[in-house]
């Protein structure tokens, strides 16, 4: 196992919880004997810290750990950038769900204590990277950990668009858009949506309809390594939004074309001991442990 010298903070901003905890999480790693760097956003609700600070990408460059203070969308955040380096990733719950952030505030110290003496599992994640193409020109992009969206933005009217993978031709479908996820997003939107549930490690892509104007019209999963490509009905007369973990990322016109690939670098999430897929599952979605209870 790896052995740690230079640790990463980040923490979601405009919470006071957050800020409790990262100021708990400094103290107890400086009294270890680590080198910390603070995040340069995060390091703005944290005054008079006393340690050094940088971007989030260079972060990832500097430190063998970064240790994520917030709910799963702050380290969807993160992780985007932080794949690019390969640096490995450990979240803190401060959220609500918590998918992805495995420790709680009440846990912290034993917790992080068992990951820094070697005693934890690295889990890769794949990512989404899309492209919005214009009259075969590149006009947007974004990448995505959870999903990514078409979606009507705020206008209240379906799309028409049509489906190829791996240019296959699917089907042509009117529906207020299509969710595009991961298996790390298959427990977030695209469950909401009637998606299933992947397991993490799997390497598939489930394409989930939101009220799809057919009954027909059923979520299907891919090969993680499948284009899918997405071409935008020239009668539309909305402005479809493409979305990245919930960020607006493009707004395409009619006949504009959307190509969604897997990312080439993957986020490193740390999983302290004990860590279980499904007991996530039992505890955050409400399933019970035994019949009858």
């Amino acid at each position: 196992m790896q052995a740690f010298q230079n640790i990463g903070l980040i923490g979601r901003l405009g919470s006071a919880r957050v800020v409790e905890t990262l100021k708990r999480l400094s103290r107890f790693l400086d009294a270890a004997g680590y080198h910390v760097i603070i995040e340069d956003r995060t390091a703005t609700v944290l005054l008079d810290h006393g340690h050094a600070e940088a971007s989030r990408r260079l972060l990832g460059e500097l430190c063998d750990l970064v240790i994520v203070v917030g709910g799963d969308g702050s380290l969807l955040g993160a992780a985007r950038t932080l794949c690019h380096s390969g640096t490995l990733v450990l979240g803190v719950n401060r959220g609500r769900l918590g998918f992805l952030t495995d420790i709680s505030p009440d846990e912290l110290e034993d917790r992080v204590t068992e990951v820094l003496d070697g005693h934890y599992e690295v889990e890769e994640r794949f990512l989404l990277d899309a492209e919005l193409y214009r009259e075969g020109e590149p006009v947007g992009n974004g990448d995505a950990l959870n999903e990514i969206v078409l979606h009507p933005g705020k206008a209240v009217r379906m799309i028409e668009f049509e489906l190829f993978i791996d240019d296959h031709f699917v089907h042509s479908q009117r529906s207020d858009g299509l969710i595009i996820a991961t298996p790390t997003g298959s427990t977030a939107y695209a469950l909401s949506g009637g998606g299933p549930i992947l397991h993490p490690r799997l390497e598939a892509i489930s394409l989930v309809p939101m009220f799809p104007h057919t009954l027909s019209s059923r979520p299907i999963v891919i090969g993680a390594d499948s284009e899918i490509r997405v071409h935008i009905g020239e009668t539309n007369q909305t402005y479809p939004h493409i979305s990245c973990d919930g960020q607006t990322r493009a707004v395409a016109k009619p006949d504009d074309v959307l190509v969604i690939r897997r990312k080439p670098q993957r986020v490193q999430l740390v999983h302290p001991p004990g860590h279980n897929f499904y007991e996530i599952l039992r505890s955050k979605l409400g399933w019970s442990n035994r019949l009858g209870d």
